[in-house]
């Protein structure tokens, strides 16, 4: 996402979605993605609508409407990422009950409705703006609002800024970022959600939040 798609598509390309298609349908949601499916599924899923922000391959929307979600809508500023959802979604016959969308999500987010659900999985460490994007995601959100976004402890700082030089090194253009966790929890809090799921593993931290 961010203000050029294009540092997206080359970051996560037709390769890179293919090896996390083929990874999802042979060992199913990683561990973080599966904490934040139960821990959604816990306060209830069934006929839910779903907002998935740059939702990859759409693990979340395969899993939630499989639990009971009625419908979803996917926002991707990968284009390949996209065609591999639409793919597997067509494959187990829901691609009628989601809606795919190209780009920012930001710059879409006016024309977007609101939704029982939002979820962002491992977005907001893509995107320069924290503030605008919790904001434009989880005010859409009318009941839940999951997230799964980096810790900020030193090392997590270290390896994506060894990462983020050598992409300066091969002239690309994508970052990750390391927001402040208080920061990212302020700023949901400050859209009328309150937490009630917190889970995750060394690297990764899993928030549920509810309306």
């Amino acid at each position: 996402m961010g203000d050029c798609c294009a540092c997206y598509a080359d970051k996560f390309d037709d390769a890179r979605a293919d090896d996390d298609l083929a990874r999802y349908r042979r060992d199913g949601p990683s561990h973080t993605t599966r904490l934040l499916l139960d821990a959604l599924r816990a306060e209830g899923v069934a006929d839910a609508t779903l907002l998935d922000v740059g939702g990859g391959v759409g693990v979340v929307q395969h899993e939630l409407l499989a639990a009971g979600v009625r419908e979803t809508v996917a926002v991707d500023a990968s284009r390949a990422y996209l065609s591999a959802a639409r793919g597997e979604a067509e494959r187990r016959g829901t691609a009628d009950r989601t809606t795919f969308l190209h780009g920012d999500f930001v710059a879409l987010a006016p024309e977007i409705a609101t939704a029982d659900i939002v979820t962002l999985d491992r977005v907001i460490c893509c995107y320069p703006d924290m503030d605008v994007l919790v904001a434009a995601s989880a005010s859409r959100a009318r009941r839940l609002y999951g997230i799964v976004v980096p810790r900020d402890t030193w090392w997590v700082r270290a390896v994506e800024g060894a990462g983020n030089l050598l992409r300066r090194l091969q002239r690309r253009d994508f970052r990750s970022y390391i927001h402040r966790l208080a920061d990212i929890d302020a700023a949901v809090l400050a859209q009328g959600l309150h937490r009630c799921f917190s889970g995750g593993t060394l690297k990764w931290q899993v928030w549920v939040y509810v309306r």
